[in-house]
């Protein structure tokens, strides 16, 4: 064997060696990765529980707030103008808000999903 065979030799197994290390750091870089990904989103969906149980919560207290509101309201106009007008007048201030707030979400909902469907809005 000539030298210049040796050294093409050692360059050649040098080269392979360079490479299965490096396909190796690669390996270990993706496997390192899926874990934090991994992790990251067991943390996320841990603390959206959280949140989601929290707001429940507000909805929860905000709904008993609203019922107070309203037989507080009822107490005050059926002093002014009768217990079945303050029925009356309730009713149909809720149905209003409701009605509003029913169209405003049917509004928004097509113009969502105008945009999803490519629609023009």
């Amino acid at each position: 064997m000539s030298e210049t065979e040796t050294k093409t030799g050692d360059a050649g197994a040098s080269l392979s060696e360079g490479l299965r290390a490096l396909l190796e750091d690669g390996q270990t870089l993706v496997e390192a990765e899926l874990s934090f990904q991994k992790q990251r989103a067991a943390y996320g969906w841990n603390r959206a529980k959280g949140i989601a149980l929290l707001l429940l919560a507000a909805l929860f207290c905000a709904f008993f707030v609203l019922v107070a509101l309203v037989v507080g309201l009822l107490f005050a106009l059926s002093t002014l103008v009768g217990p079945w007008w303050a029925t009356a007048i309730m009713t149909l201030a809720l149905t209003a808000v409701a009605g509003g707030c029913f169209f405003a979400a049917v509004g928004r909902f097509r113009k969502a999903r105008a945009v999803i469907m490519g629609d023009k809005p």
